[in-house]
């Protein structure tokens, strides 16, 4: 489980101690392609898992993340029911800035390399576009445009799975999965976070809103008509429900203390900075947490959809089922006052093993 930073750490032991089966660094000197790829388990299948664009504070920040990363997309498919691996990339830059075909190609190259063991698909900093660079290197890729027979950005199922979550978790706290007048902090308006942001304009709740990008959070809080908020003030409004759908670890000692909610469902990937300690901390607190790797799920279905060549009706009747799994996880939680996030965990872990030893 990660639990706090072990200072000191050495790189192998870090991939030792999350049990990693392959780290790959990847360098291109003529793109300036610096990035890492984190292959975590591969029993259910290939590794699955897109590819990040982030500035990081430095190359040891950007490890720890695609090793948490990483690690989360073996429970993400193995929860969903996918005969997939759990794997993770990241490229450090600013995807405003450094982006560029070249940079992309020389990445598609590394995949290639693979020879199948991990495929990827887009994340923060990214798009179907720059997927589409990657493939001309790799087969290895999915989210690819429609016009390329790729069933496009995942992220509109990321933010439907992310709602049909937010409403399992609003059953088991309110009796009901209504959420109309509910006060919902969104924080982080990208690509995933508007289209959530859409589904609770229409459901009549309530919204605040804050992004990293200030440019991006005015276009959104226009086009809906919702309160935008700085970074920092997320934690301190008083509603009923948190959705983090930025970067990880929103939810540590900081905000925890701060954070005035009944429900914690939201995008992003990691929101817990220790999954025991601040897990453990929501229960104490009287806090739903709905675990991130279940509820955002929907990306992961798409992409894995594409790959087995399933259709976009497939896609969306397979994503409605992060309700009923979801609601399944927190009702066993919540009636054992246990940490939902070991919870879901565990019935990760039970299906892999279930699985280990048998061939793909």
């Amino acid at each position: 489980m990660i639990t706090e930073e072990k200072k000191g750490n050495s790189v192998f032991e870090q991939i030792a101690e999350l049990g990693h089966e392959q780290v790959v660094f990847c360098h291109d000197e003529s793109t300036g392609l610096k990035a890492i790829i984190g292959v975590h388990n591969t029993i259910l299948g290939p590794a699955i898992g897109g590819t990040r664009m982030w500035v990081y504070e430095d190359e040891s920040q950007a490890l720890k993340d695609v090793l948490r990363l990483s690690r989360g997309m073996t429970f993400k498919n193995a929860v969903a029911g996918l005969n997939a691996g759990g794997g993770k990339a990241v490229i450090i830059g600013d995807a405003r800035k450094h982006k560029s075909e070249a940079l992309l190609r020389a990445f598609g190259n590394f995949i290639e390399n693979l020879n199948g063991k991990y495929i990827t698909a887009e994340d923060v900093g990214m798009t179907s576009r720059d997927m589409e660079y990657i493939h001309m290197q790799t087969k290895y890729v999915s989210g690819l445009p429609d016009y390329l027979g790729g069933l496009g950005d995942p992220s509109p199922f990321t933010a439907y799975g992310t709602y049909m979550g937010m409403k399992a978790a609003a059953k088991v706290a309110y009796g009901s999965d209504s959420l109309a007048g509910k006060k919902v902090a969104v924080q982080g308006v990208g690509a995933v976070g508007k289209i959530l942001i859409d589904y609770l304009k229409k459901e009549k709740c309530i919204i605040y809103a804050s992004d990293f990008y200030e440019d991006r959070l005015k276009e959104v809080t226009k086009q809906f008509n919702i309160e935008g908020v700085r970074l920092d003030e997320i934690y301190d409004i008083d509603v009923d429900i948190y959705s983090p759908c930025a970067l990880g670890a929103t939810i540590n000692d900081n905000s925890l203390d701060r954070l005035k909610c009944d429900i914690i469902a939201g995008c992003a990937n990691n929101q817990l900075e220790d999954e025991v300690k601040h897990g453990d901390k929501c229960v104490e607190k009287g806090v739903i947490y709905a675990p991130d790797f279940v509820v955002n799920s929907g990306g992961v279905i798409n992409v894995y959809a594409e790959y087995i060549g399933k259709d976009v009706n497939w896609t969306t009747a397979y994503t409605e089922m992060i309700y009923d799994k979801s609601l399944s996880i927190l009702e066993a939680a919540h009636s054992q006052k246990k940490n939902s996030q070991v919870v879901a965990m565990e019935v990760a872990m039970d299906r892999i093993n279930s699985i280990r030893g048998i061939h793909y």
